[in-house]
This record gives structure tokens, sequence and C-alpha cells, in this order.
């Protein structure tokens, strides 16, 4: 019977959790438009601000988006015509495109209706913001495992990072695509992101 008194108010505090959540999408779900943009093109061009070299392509945004690649074409379409993304053949492989974000691009996503809630954030002490991404990314990445798919997330956190020398000759590599990587690249994100194991800590609460 103690069990069961124990769980009804651990539940309730999860309940109250996933409905702040909820709330929270409103920052970037909204009907309609938002400066000439739907939400999930916001999603696209945000995604492709921040996305690495490996990441900025029509499959990558596809599964970021989470629509087909057919979907992710139409949406980089519209950001191509209104002069925020630039879609070019790969260096390496001209089968491939690479889409970028032009400098009318980056401008418009100083005014990114989700830096209301980032500046929110940012009023967090150095501890609360750490926890709560922690938190977020431990239980995102068990939401992964069920749904048996990757979420895209910062280069440096991911296992097929490798990294050798020190100080100026530190050189980093992507043990996935066998190639190098640059020191700006590891602080962005990637679509092909394997997390480290959690910690014991998160998995204790």
């Amino acid at each position: 019977m103690s069990g069961l008194k124990d769980f009804l108010p651990s539940m309730k505090i999860v309940t109250e959790v996933v409905e702040l959540l909820l709330q929270t999408a409103n920052a970037w779900l909204f009907e309609g438009q938002h400066s000439g943009l739907s939400d999930r093109e916001w999603m696209a061009l945000r995604f492709l601000g921040r996305a690495n070299r490996f990441s900025r392509t029509p499959s990558a945004l596809a599964g970021f988006v989470g629509t087909n690649r057919s979907g992710a074409s139409q949406i980089a379409a519209v950001l191509e015509r209104k002069g925020l993304v630039t879609r070019e053949p790969s260096p390496e492989d001209k089968r491939s495109i690479i889409l970028s974000v032009t400098f009318q691009g980056k401008k418009l996503l100083e005014r990114d209706p989700v830096n209301v809630l980032r500046d929110q954030i940012a009023a967090l002490t150095v501890d609360d913001r750490s926890r709560m991404r922690d938190t977020l990314r431990h239980v995102l990445s068990r939401h992964d495992v069920v749904r048996g798919r990757h979420h895209a997330d910062i280069c440096s956190e991911c296992i097929f990072l490798a990294e050798s020398g020190s100080g100026s000759d530190r050189q980093f590599k992507c043990r996935f695509f066998r190639k190098s990587v640059s020191s700006k690249d590891t602080s962005l994100l990637c679509s092909h992101f394997e997390g480290k194991a959690p910690s014991k800590a998160l998995d204790q609460n």
C-alpha cells in the first residue's frame, strides 16, 4: 500500500512535467506564419543554422523535422526562394546536396520565436541549465531507444568522435564517416549522433 502512495505523487509530478513541456512547445509550434515562415520552416532553418557539414542534407533535414525527403526538399525550396538558404553540390560527393544558411537567413534567426524561451533559460544558474540539458538529453535518448531512431545532438557528445593530440595539434575525426572534423563542427548538431552511455546519477533518478 505504501508503494501505491509513493507512486501516485510521483506520477502527478510526471504529468506536470509533460504538461509544462507541451506548453513550452508554443514557442516553436504555431499556426500560420511567423515572420513569413511556418513553424516547420523555422525548425528547418534553425537546424541548418546549427548543423555540421555532415548533416546539412535533405535526408538529415527530413529526419529532424519529421517528414520524408520530398517534404524536406519542399521546405528547403521555400527557404531557398526566400533567400534564406542556398543549395549546392557537396564538394566531396557531387551526387549529394549541401544546404547552407545565408547571411539573410542568419539575420532572420536573430528573430527566431524560440529566442524568448532561450533568454529565459539563459537567466537560470549555470548548474540549473546544465541539469536541465542533461535531463532532457537523457529523456530524449531513452525515447529514441523506444522509437528505434536517433535524435540530432552535439558532435562532441557522440561516441563516434575520436580525438588525438593536444593544444594547437588537437585533431578530431568522425569514425562513422571516417573523415576529419573541424574544431568548429564538434560544437554543432549532427543527425547521425549516437549518445554516450547515460550517467548512473540520471539512471537512478
